[in-house]
């Protein structure tokens, strides 16, 4: 699906994910602009490394330079003072009683995909594209195929807009993921992606592995060694 006239723009955090989308995005329309969010949350790091990430890929890809449009950063503080999580707040990560892990930030996604939508309705663009899936991912419930269609029909219907949300990781688990940045940008898109994006929730940039940077023990990061693993063995 190619929509060489029309503009995006992409939920871009600075992670694994978001960059594929990213690339994907930049694959399937004409121009594509960039969404991240401040809400205090513990690995940080992320919000360093986004534009390092959006600086190489104007640089090395060719192709994609020129479709980069502008990057919006949006201050949503006031999400960390009202969630007590390991994503917000220094606690350890563990599961709780409800059977979700307290990495889940209530609403997180929810307002995101409402940010996203007020500023892609100010900027006339239909399309937004998030890295959220159901296959390899943490449990969160505002990640799942549902959860997503329903915020389409809602935001369309609050703002009088035809949106369409794109997912592009929907449906596939981490290996794949690679696998599409690899068939996306080839091997210097997977070489960006281990050396520029941020995952791990504890915000380690300290400790490198082949899959990137991170603890190496964190819900995130042992996802995206797993993925990589079999990335890896599969080629």
């Amino acid at each position: 699906m190619r929509h060489d006239s029309e503009t995006a723009l992409v939920l871009f955090s600075g992670g694994q994910d978001s960059t594929t989308c990213l690339a994907w995005a930049l694959e399937t329309f004409a121009r594509v602009e960039t969404i991240g969010f401040d809400y205090r949350q513990r690995h940080r790091i992320e919000l360093d490394v986004r534009p390092r990430v959006l600086d190489q890929m104007r640089r090395d890809f060719a192709d994609w330079s020129a479709r980069i449009g502008d990057d919006h950063l949006v201050d949503i503080a006031v999400l960390a003072e009202l969630s007590e999580t390991a994503l917000t707040h220094s606690v350890e990560i563990a599961m709780q009683e409800n059977g979700l892990p307290n990495t889940f930030v209530p609403g997180r996604n929810l307002l995101f995909l409402t940010f996203a939508a007020a500023v892609a309705y100010r900027r006339g663009i239909r399309h937004l594209v998030a890295g959220v899936c159901e296959t390899d991912y943490s449990g969160y419930p505002d990640s799942r195929d549902d959860t997503v269609k329903a915020m389409q029909l809602a935001l369309n219907l609050g703002m009088e807009a035809r949106f369409v949300i794109h997912t592009p990781l929907m449906w596939i688990d981490k290996a794949q993921t690679w696998a599409l940045a690899e068939r996306l940008g080839k091997e210097a898109l997977v070489r960006l992606i281990c050396e520029e994006t941020h995952t791990c929730y504890n915000g380690d940039r300290e400790h490198a592995h082949a899959w990137g940077f991170g603890c190496g023990t964190c819900p995130a990061c042992e996802l995206r060694a797993q993925g990589w693993e079999r990335f890896v063995s599969s080629r």
